[in-house]
């Protein structure tokens, strides 16, 4: 394919390249990663000397940016011109991307140049120098500035030589799939959602399971679940969630413990729940959006009681954040807007006006014990049901 018929993305690893004699591997997910999110779009990936690259038809650019902007184990990404390895050339499209700065109305720029080919014959500090004089000759409105730049164009001397003026930001972290597999509890709220995504920036591939109690949680608060799954999987490569049906075991509790441990005692079912179902998916853990003392379930007596009945380890990766904090970042990942909708979910409507705050461990688990919800919880998981959620392509 002709040179004027395709666009040429570079990926920059980031945290991959600390792994050591490990970063093949993971640079082998994070391709198979990719593949999975390009297929059918035409596109081509590349590598070479531990660089990534993606070369598509212009026509399949936007797809191309869209997945880079939500992939897993990249720092960054720029589109990027290839030209012959002579200073002349180098500096010709040097200038083509300083217009394209100016264009954008940015008013100072740097070089960075890096050469590791060492057979071109200027070092990068005279390719910063000769790139540097070739921009502010050609568009004067560009003044240079090496230490608050607001645009940078970057000179790579591999064995291609590679251009590029505008970069973008990546999602960080590690590919999808490197960690492991973690069963999420998913519920209609703020943090869960976060809490997904925040596993899956390290790696791990997430399945979720969501807690319905019909007909005292309405369908449009399952299909606000759904959609939350939907957004945490276009950073996951997909999720596949699973919705229990909690109804009975709710109202078992409801009628036979003591009113200020419901909240409690459901927590401790659905953790019971969620380990048998992570261990029939090969999950390694389960993963939550507890924030310590944000409410009562959550102080760490009580945290305490709601993961005795479990052996998987339980992450928390919200533990030590606060409330605006973790807003922050679903705004950020986009699952807010859903998370605040009016269809609260089955521990909100079952919530007792009084709740054990502190509450102890060993009485916990004789209240437990006593609801007898093993054969309930067994047959709920028979019963329930899995959907795919945004596995894009």
């Amino acid at each position: 394919m002709a040179a004027s018929e395709s666009s040429l993305y570079l990926l920059k690893l980031g945290e991959l390249t600390l792994k050591g004699g490990n970063r093949a591997g993971f640079e082998d997910i994070l391709e198979r990663n990719l593949r999975d999110l390009l297929r059918g779009t035409g596109a081509k990936i590349l590598t070479t000397a531990g660089r990534f690259y993606v070369r598509t038809p212009q026509e399949g650019e936007a797809r191309v940016e869209e997945t880079l902007d939500r992939l897993m184990g990249i720092s960054g990404w720029a589109k990027t011109r290839i030209c012959e390895k002579s200073p002349q050339a180098v500096f010709a499209v040097c200038v083509a991307e300083g217009k394209a700065l100016a264009a954008q109305g940015i008013e100072s720029f740097k070089i960075e140049a890096r050469r590791t080919d060492k057979s071109f014959p200027l070092d990068s500090y005279g390719i910063a120098r000769g790139a540097g004089d070739a921009v502010s000759e050609a568009v004067p409105e560009l003044r240079v500035d090496v230490r608050k730049p607001q645009g940078v164009i970057t000179v790579e001397i591999r064995e291609r030589a590679y251009i590029y003026g505008f970069s973008r930001q990546g999602r960080r972290g590690l590919p999808v799939g490197t960690a492991g597999r973690g069963l999420l509890l998913l519920s209609g709220g703020i943090d869960s959602p976060v809490a997904g995504y925040m596993m899956a920036s390290r790696g791990m591939k997430i399945d979720a399971v969501y807690f319905h109690a019909y007909p005292y949680t309405s369908e449009e608060a399952r299909q606000k679940v759904v959609k939350l799954a939907e957004i945490v999987g276009r950073f996951s490569l997909g999720i596949r969630l699973f919705t229990v049906g909690f109804t009975s075991l709710q109202m078992r509790i409801k009628e036979q413990a003591p009113e200020e441990w419901t909240t409690v005692l459901l927590r401790m079912a659905m953790m019971e729940c969620a380990e048998k179902l992570a261990k029939h998916r090969r999950s390694k853990c389960l993963i939550t959006g507890e924030s310590l003392s944000q409410v009562a379930s959550q102080t760490i007596e009580n945290i305490n009681c709601t993961g005795s009945r479990v052996k998987l380890p339980i992450l928390r990766p919200l533990i030590g954040m606060d409330k605006e904090s973790i807003i922050r970042a679903a705004v950020e990942l986009g699952t807010y807007e859903t998370s605040i909708l009016p269809y609260p979910d089955c521990c909100v409507l079952f919530s007792p006006p009084h709740p054990v705050l502190r509450g102890d461990i060993g009485e916990a688990n004789r209240l437990y014990e006593g609801l007898e919800l093993g054969e309930m919880i067994d047959t709920a998981i028979r019963e329930s049901v899995m959907e795919r959620c945004s596995f894009p392509g």
